[in-house]
């Protein structure tokens, strides 16, 4: 989302700790290490594998985008929640891809101005750096659902 903020390269380590179970570290130490893991019978499902940390990152993508736009545009903001469902399926080879990613924005943007909000939602998409990096293999589609 924030092209300006964000360094131009970094390194995340993804380290095995055992069976299919990593331990990943940020390139910042205030970032919390977390788990990543298989479900079973492969791993041992102690935490989220890559499908859902990308899942994960397309739908904050989103939502951090459709918030900066807002606050850009002066609107109060009082709730974003992304719904993020994913799709995996076999391909034609018979292996395992992410094919398909849908995501809900919840918004709660009580008293926004219609115009704006309508604005934000045209545009917001296309400062997503996740999203429209992921969007050149997987499709992915976007519903912004405004709270009242």
């Amino acid at each position: 989302m924030s092209e300006e903020t964000e360094p131009k390269e970094f390194t995340i380590i993804v380290e095995r700790k055992r069976d299919f179970e990593f331990r990943v570290r940020f390139d910042n130490p205030r970032f919390p290490e977390f788990t990543c893991d298989e479900p079973e019978p492969v791993g041992h499902g102690v935490g989220p594998n890559a499908s859902r940390v990308l899942s994960a990152a397309v739908g904050n993508c989103l939502g951090a985008s459709l918030l900066f736009c807002l606050q850009r545009s002066k609107q109060t903001v009082k709730e974003v929640r992304a719904e993020v469902t994913t799709r995996v399926a076999r391909n034609e080879e018979g292996r395992w891809r992410v094919n398909h990613i849908g995501v809900k924005l919840y918004v709660g943007a009580k008293g926004t101005d219609p115009q704006k909000l309508q604005r934000c939602i045209e545009i917001f998409e296309n400062f997503c750096i996740v999203t429209a990096s992921v969007r050149q293999g997987i499709p992915v589609d976007v519903t912004v659902i405004p709270k009242t």
